[in-house]
């Protein structure tokens, strides 16, 4: 499946998602069933983002395989939950969804420690915070390939790397600030972002060629780079941003 044709699937999944959250705010209305949007509008958010990330699955990798059958599957039980066809304490939920994200972070470290080369792992060594959670770590990377993960806390990362080769970034109420204005890329480097409540920052070298395939849910993307001279060096940036924002400029 081409890239555009992927991209028309996720597109068409939230339109489709969209439509379904219209008809239950209008039968809400019109009382024929009783709902708490308040309580349960934000589970069938996060379902509609887990199919958005397994529909995208097959160019990002197994890890969001995982991420979205997790996110469809916390937002299931906690919409049930909701509408009162099972019970389960939200003392008993609320460290499940810890737990799964904890698992989440882990399956990605082991899965980027696989995939990484012998030079990768020598970065490493000077390099070797990928998760802020609850702090904000800041510093400079020569890492090729980024996996960064911000969960209520923050990265400041400059990138020197002169062989970018992409990655993925995720801020979960955080934030990250991304300098590359110093590297260099060869040809083609995708990096994958996923925003929910939080930002993502990247500021990029003026002759780099940046291409936007995001879905914005209540969040948006914004792409104010200028436009370079040849487009020898791309970055595509592909992901979700829900209540959150993903921002790329010089």
């Amino acid at each position: 499946m081409s890239s555009r044709e992927r991209n028309t699937t996720t597109q068409m999944l939230i339109g489709a998602a969209v439509i379904l959250a219209g008809f239950m705010f209008l039968i809400d209305n019109l009382g024929w069933i009783d709902l708490d949007m308040r309580v349960h509008f934000w589970p069938f958010v996060l379902m509609v983002v887990g199919a958005s990330t397994l529909a995208q699955a097959p160019r990002r990798g197994s890890g969001a395989y995982l991420a979205g059958g997790l996110m469809i599957g916390f937002g299931a039980v906690s919409l049930l939950k909701g509408l009162g066809l099972i019970y389960i304490s939200w003392k008993v939920l609320f460290p499940i969804g810890i737990i799964a994200l904890g698992v989440l972070m882990v399956f990605r470290a082991r899965h980027r420690s696989s995939s990484t080369s012998a030079a990768d792992a020598m970065a490493d060594v000077d390099n070797p915070d990928r998760s802020a959670l609850f702090n904000v770590s800041e510093g400079e990377t020569s890492e090729r390939v980024l996996d960064l993960t911000a969960v209520l806390g923050g990265f400041q990362r400059k990138v020197t790397t002169q062989d970018f080769r992409g990655g993925d970034i995720t801020s979960i109420m955080g934030g990250v600030d991304l300098d590359m204005r110093t590297a260099s890329l060869n040809g083609t480097a995708v990096l994958n972002v996923f925003a929910l409540m939080g930002g993502i920052s990247i500021k990029v070298p003026t002759d780099w060629t940046v291409e936007l395939e995001g879905t914005p849910i209540l969040g948006g993307f914004d792409e104010k780079t200028m436009e370079p001279k040849d487009a020898s060096k791309r970055l595509v940036v592909r992901g979700t941003a829900i209540m959150g924002g993903v921002e790329i400029r010089n």
